[in-house]
């Protein structure tokens, strides 16, 4: 195993299914990546779908029935091994053909949907599991260069304002409406990209963390190319 320099020494490079599944966040370390280089043809997969809306979950069953070349059989074989890899492991995949994310409307001035840079939060220990095999991938933001958003003096003051109630009540509202998961990036930021095929493990935000949770966004699809990713 090898530490990335990038990104404050947050980033762990492993190289194995089970290296990635068994390793512990520790220290600096809140984000880990299996790289890999993937053969088969991905396109080919979200092509055979058709799309009822913006997006379509894939199941195992739903993969084996669609009729793929060879190079589609390929990426079909991948997609079936690293949902099963992931359930083996407790863990519950879901595999979206995304055309692009609902956008929050509610707050215009504060969204809070995933292209923004956020963290994921659980009650319970336990930690994401993600991998873009087509399309725009999503990013990571190095803790040290982003700050929480309700603690922007500006932003935290106009959502006192949105808030309108007395202060004791005032970050149970920022917390219920998830305010508090999202982030801003400081100047001079340079995300890092997760890039296409690998298979990433990132730190949560739960009451045993003994990290930070890992900043991250989805990208905004351009050209309309449609992602195919693979979550849990």
């Amino acid at each position: 195993m090898n530490r990335n320099q990038k990104g404050e020494n947050q980033i762990l490079q492993v190289s194995n299914f089970q290296e990635l599944a068994s390793t512990l966040f520790q220290g600096e370390i809140n984000a880990m990546s299996w790289s890999r280089k993937l053969v088969g043809d991905f396109a080919e997969i979200i092509q055979k779908v058709e799309l009822e809306g913006n997006m379509a979950e894939l199941s195992t069953e739903d993969l084996l029935q669609l009729e793929l070349t060879e190079q589609g059989q390929l990426a079909r074989e991948i997609l079936i091994s690293d949902m099963e890899l992931l359930k083996n492991q407790g863990a519950s995949p879901i595999l979206n053909i995304i055309k692009n994310y609902e956008k929050d409307e509610s707050y215009p001035e504060f969204p809070t949907d995933v292209y923004s840079y956020h963290v994921d939060r659980s009650p319970v220990p336990t930690a994401t599991f993600l991998c873009t095999y087509y399309g725009a991938s999503s990013d990571i933001l190095p803790n040290a260069q982003g700050i929480q958003k309700i603690l922007v003096p500006e932003i935290r003051a106009e959502l006192k304002k949105l808030y309108g109630g007395n202060d004791e009540g005032f970050e149970a509202f920022l917390s219920e409406y998830f305010f508090d998961l999202h982030y801003q990036e400081l100047p001079n930021a340079q995300p890092i990209s997760m890039g296409v095929g690998h298979l990433w493990k990132i730190a949560v935000d739960h009451p045993d963390s003994e990290v930070l949770p890992c900043l991250h966004r989805a990208p905004e699809e351009k050209d309309g190319k449609s992602r195919l990713l693979l979550i849990c």
